[in-house]
């Protein structure tokens, strides 16, 4: 099975240690390798930091592969419809996007409703999440 892409709005939840949090991780490890932006570093350290929970990210990021953030993926991201899609989600949506057309992802994990719908816009399949109960 090929490489799962997560963002911020799944990471930050099992850093957050919220309810699904276990779920989340079971959905990630289904998959060959979790893959995300660099942007998911910066991200996941500022909640991390705000929440003073600093320790928890270093064992989140060791197991994400991630894409380093360019100049052209960048002008790409600028560009990448649906233009609803808000600047840091279009980062992580581009990522995912150009993943995907290489074939190293087979589908995305977000609970980012515009970077949902940018996903669907693309045809990149969304991780299923099934909650307990």
């Amino acid at each position: 099975m090929a490489g799962l892409y997560v963002d911020t709005s799944a990471l930050g939840r099992v850093l957050l240690a919220e309810p699904d949090a276990a779920v989340i991780i079971d959905v990630i490890e289904r998959y060959e390798t979790a893959w995300s932006s660099e942007l998911l570093e910066v991200e996941l350290r500022r909640v991390a930091f705000r929440e003073g929970i600093e320790n928890g990210v270093e064992e989140l990021l060791a197991d994400v592969s991630l894409v380093a953030l360019d100049a052209e993926g960048l002008r790409r991201a600028a560009a990448i419809p649906p233009s609803e899609v808000r600047t840091l989600d279009a980062i992580h949506l581009q990522a995912a996007v150009e993943l995907h057309k290489e074939g190293t992802i087979e589908a995305a994990l977000t609970f980012d409703h515009q970077l949902h719908a940018g996903c669907t816009h693309h045809d990149l399949r969304l991780a299923a999440i099934s909650q307990p109960g």
